[in-house]
C-alpha cells in the first residue's frame, strides 16, 4: 500500500461525496427543529424538563448502539444483530452481577462480550464471504434464542447501587449519566471516523472495495475491526440499558433493529456507503427520540408508530441516494 495510492483514493471519495455531505445534512437538522416546535404547540408536557431528561436517557441507548453500526453501514455492510447483542449482553451482565456479586467492574464483561459477538459477526462476514445481511441476520436469532435461554422468559433483576449509578445517577443535574456516556463516545466516534486511518478507511472501502483493495487496503482486517467495534458499543448499551432499568428482560433492545437503522439512514449515511458518518447519527437518532417520545406523549399506538418510522426510514433513502447509482448492500 502507497501513500500515495490511498491520498488519490481519499482525493476521489472526497469530491464524490463532498456535495451529497453539503445537501444531506441540513434536511435532518431541519426535521428535527421543526419536530421539536409541533410537538410542542401539540402537548403540553413535552417541553417539561422532566420530560426532556426522559428523552435523553431514552436517546442514549439508542446512540450508543448505532454509533458503531454506523461504521458498518459506513463501508457498505450492515448489521442486523445490533438489538439482540444489546439483549445478549444484557442478559450476561445481569447474571454476571448476580452470581459474582460484581459492581462497576461489570462493565468490563458487557465490552468484552459485545466485541466478542462482533467479532463472530465479521469472521462469518470477511473470512467466509458471507454476505452481511445474511450473516446477522442469522446471529440475529442465534443471539436472541442465547438470550432467551439465559433469561428463561423472565426479567433479571439485580441489586447493585454502584453499576444503576452509572446510568441513573446525575453527575450533571437532570442530565442522566447515560447521557454523559453517549455524548462522549459520540464525540470520540466522531473523531475517529473523520481523523483516523480507520474512520477513513471506511470510507474508501464504501465508495467501492475495488478501489480500496487496489491502493493495498487490508479489507478483510477492517471489516472485521467495523464489526468487532459495533459489537463493543452494543454491548456498552446493553450494559448501561440494564443499568437504567434495574433487569434485563426478554424484550430488551426488541425495538433496537428498526430505530438503528432508522436513525442511521435518517442521519444522513448512506446504505450503498462511502456517504455520511458516525457524526451524522446524532441527528438520526434525535429524530428517532423526538418522534417516539411525541407520538407517545399524543397517545399513538405502537402499530402506527412503527408505520411511521418505517415510513421515515424509506423516505429518507429516497432522498438521500445518489439517482446515478445503486444501493447495494455488501
Amino acid at each position: 500500500m502507497t501513500d500515495e495510492g490511498v491520498h488519490m483514493a481519499l482525493s476521489s471519495a472526497d469530491r464524490s461525496t463532498g456535495k451529497a455531505a453539503f445537501n444531506g445534512i441540513w434536511l435532518p437538522i431541519a426535521v428535527v427543529i421543526a419536530l421539536i416546535v409541533f410537538f410542542s404547540l401539540a402537548s403540553d408536557a413535552f417541553f417539561s424538563l422532566r420530560n426532556m431528561t426522559g428523552i435523553l436517557g431514552q436517546a442514549s441507548t439508542l446512540l450508543l448502539a448505532c454509533l458503531g453500526a454506523s461504521f458498518v453501514v459506513l463501508m457498505g455492510s450492515i448489521d442486523l444483530s445490533v438489538g439482540a447483542i444489546v439483549l445478549l449482553v444484557g442478559a450476561v451482565t445481569v447474571t454476571a452481577l448476580n452470581a459474582f456479586g460484581m459492581g462497576v467492574d461489570a462493565l468490563a464483561v458487557s465490552l468484552v462480550a459485545g466485541a466478542l459477538l462482533g467479532l463472530v459477526n465479521g469472521v462469518l462476514y470477511s473470512l467466509g464471504r458471507i454476505p452481511s445481511f445474511v450473516v446477522t441476520l442469522g446471529t440475529l436469532s442465534v443471539f436472541t434464542g442465547a438470550a432467551w435461554e439465559l433469561l428463561q422468559g423472565r426479567a433479571l433483576r439485580f441489586s447493585s447501587p454502584a453499576f444503576e449509578e452509572l446510568a441513573i445517577g446525575q453527575f450533571i443535574p437532570h442530565v442522566p449519566n447515560i447521557a454523559l456516556f453517549a455524548i462522549g463516545v459520540w464525540v470520540l466516534a466522531s473523531l475517529a471516523g473523520q481523523m483516523t486511518r480507520f474512520g477513513r478507511y471506511m470510507y474508501i472501502i464504501g465508495g467501492g472495495e475495488a478501489v480500496a483493495r487496489n491502493v493495498g487496503i487490508p479489507l478483510t482486517r477492517y471489516k472485521i475491526y467495523a464489526f468487532v467495534i459495533s459489537g463493543l458499543l452494543a454491548g456498552l448499551a446493553g450494559a448501561l440499558a440494564v443499568a437504567r432499568l434495574g433487569a434485563a428482560g426478554p424484550t430488551l433492545g426488541q425495538e433496537l433493529l428498526l430505530n438503528s437503522l432508522a436513525a442511521i439512514v435518517v442521519g444522513g449515511t448512506s446504505l450503498s456507503g462511502g456517504i455520511g458518518g458516525v457524526h451524522r447519527t446524532l441527528i438520526g437518532v434525535a429524530i428517532i427520540a423526538l418522534l417516539d417520545n411525541g407520538l407517545n406523549l399524543m397517545g399513538v399506538n405502537q402499530y402506527t408508530q412503527m408505520v411511521i418510522k418505517g415510513a421515515v426510514v424509506v423516505a429518507a433513502v429516497l432522498i438521500s441516494q445518489d439517482r446515478r447509482g445503486s444501493i447495494v448492500i455488501k
